[in-house]
């Protein structure tokens, strides 16, 4: 008797040390600071469901067949969520998934391909929606604690963390374009994960993920994001006008490949618009001369201190203003470099 009763006040002794070094593990403060993260940010996360028409192999009948899917997140209460363009992309219907697990047909307000971005909208009225807190990514460092949380292989609300691994990455976008700035980081992302947020340890929003580096097509650690600023800028432009609003200088310009080809770094004016802000400053197109050769016209360099070397970078750096603005735009006429100053349009 003495045996038994000195085994099982042992063994409940181990039991106690047991689930005290148990409870002690996950109490950390790191790992609470997850769990918290996580809890909080859950319901404004959501899942994204693409959906397309197809023909019936059997019948030739149009039926609508999943495309794909993703993540995305609530902007605010009144039914907008963010997500990536590429999830949404060709959609002939859009479902969201909220986090109690009903479904709720979407409209896609706006589209960004050149940051990857869309802004979509369910009733807001009925559904309980719950937006994220937005951060700043001006103020991340590399090596800052990182969470993603997103529906990686159709799995619900998945959390995965790491740290900014880089800033100032570029990538390609949908429509070619690049986008600069982007944050990389080692936190897992996986096909699924596209359109959600990226947080950090205040559980405010400072990127929504875009893509990853693989050739497996699975996370190898190189994840990247949009970064939170960049999001701030284009989501109230989709939701207003349902697309970027580029200022425009009223003029059409030669392809880069021809650019590359005679050696030129810069964007070669082809042909200056009648009644335009290029036009009022003066600025001149390729001209044929009196054998009916084409000579080059102005070249632009540069809008202010952006410099631009080729029609993407010109896109970029007209995006940093509005129509109004008044800008110095440099150009190479003849081989001197000239400054004008003109009044950026709207696009017509």
């Amino acid at each position: 008797m003495r045996l038994w009763r000195w085994f099982i006040i042992n063994l409940l002794a181990g039991l106690t040390l047991v689930t005290g070094a148990s409870a002690k593990a996950f109490s950390t403060d790191d790992e609470r600071n997850s769990m918290d993260v996580f809890e909080a940010a859950r319901p404004s996360v959501v899942f994204v469901t693409n959906q397309q028409l197809a023909r019936d192999p059997y019948s030739f009948d149009l039926v609508t067949v999943p495309r794909g899917s993703g993540t995305g997140f609530v902007w605010n209460d009144k039914g907008y969520i963010v997500t990536n363009y590429h999830v949404v992309e060709g959609a002939r219907q859009i479902t969201i998934t909220l986090q109690d697990q009903s479904n709720w047909p979407a409209e896609v307000v706006g589209l960004a391909p050149e940051r990857d971005l869309a802004v979509l909208k369910i009733d807001g009225k009925k559904a309980k929606l719950s937006a994220l807190p937005l951060g700043d990514s001006g103020d991340l460092r590399v090596g800052r604690k990182v969470l993603a949380i997103g529906n990686p292989f159709g799995l619900d609300a998945t959390l995965t963390t790491g740290v900014v691994s880089a800033l100032g990455r570029e990538i390609t976008s949908p429509n070619q374009r690049k986008i600069t700035n982007v944050i990389q980081t080692d936190a897992a992302i996986n096909p699924g994960n596209s359109g959600g947020p990226l947080l950090n340890s205040e559980g405010k929003l400072i990127g929504v993920n875009t893509m990853i580096y693989s050739p497996s097509g699975a996370s190898a650690g190189i994840g990247f994001a949009i970064p939170v600023n960049t999001v701030k800028e284009v989501v109230p432009e989709l939701i207003e006008h349902g697309r970027l609003v580029r200022p425009v200088l009223g003029i059409a310009v030669a392809p880069d490949q021809w650019a590359q080809q005679i050696g030129i770094q810069g964007v070669p004016i082809l042909r200056v618009e009648p009644n335009s802000p290029a036009a009022a400053a003066g600025l001149e197109g390729a001209k044929r001369n009196s054998w009916g050769q084409i000579t080059l016209g102005d070249v632009i360099v540069a809008i202010e201190d952006y410099p631009t070397t080729n029609d993407d970078q010109l896109l970029s750096a007209l995006e940093h203003y509005k129509p109004g603005n008044k800008v110095n735009v440099s150009v190479v006429r003849d081989g001197k470099l000239l400054i004008r100053s003109l009044r950026l349009a709207a696009p017509k």
